[in-house]
């Protein structure tokens, strides 16, 4: 387990795992010692406080995965940074996203050519969870990310 979590980010450790009904859910904290602010790029060691982030990544053996992230929110110590706190960000996941990039990317490729009812089924039955509306705002996303 350990394995696939570093494949999301290296700076990723596993803590625990469990199976609930067809999902399996991992929860996963950070190892980083210091993090970048985003605003202003110096890096804090000061810790603020922690919250659970919950996001979903590729099926693994016909399992719906939830990823449960020990995020921390740090203080920013550079004085003339206008955000005096900040929440730690990963390279894998968007900032508020419910799912990794790599799942979007699978979404995108599977609803390519087909309509998003179609693709809402194919993808609900390899156990990923998302609606017809969400594929249509991801495509519109995409196409004006290009």
């Amino acid at each position: 387990m350990h394995d696939f979590v570093t494949m999301l980010d290296k700076n990723l450790i596993y803590i625990a795992h469990k199976i609930k009904g067809d999902t399996l859910i991992i929860q996963v904290a950070s190892s980083r010692t210091m993090v970048q602010c985003p605003y202003c790029k110096i890096y804090s060691t000061k810790v603020h406080s922690t919250y659970q982030r919950e996001f979903q990544d590729l099926p693994i053996m016909n399992k719906k995965v939830i990823i449960l992230l020990n995020n921390r929110k740090m203080f920013c110590i550079n004085p003339e940074c206008n955000h005096k706190t900040f929440a730690e960000r990963f390279d894998f996941l968007a900032v508020k996203a419910r799912k990794t990039e790599r799942l979007i990317d699978n979404i995108l490729k599977v609803s390519a050519n087909v309509s998003s009812v179609t693709a809402a089924s194919l993808l609900s039955e390899s156990t990923v969870t998302i609606g017809k509306s969400s594929i249509c705002r991801l495509l519109k996303k995409n196409s004006s990310d290009k």
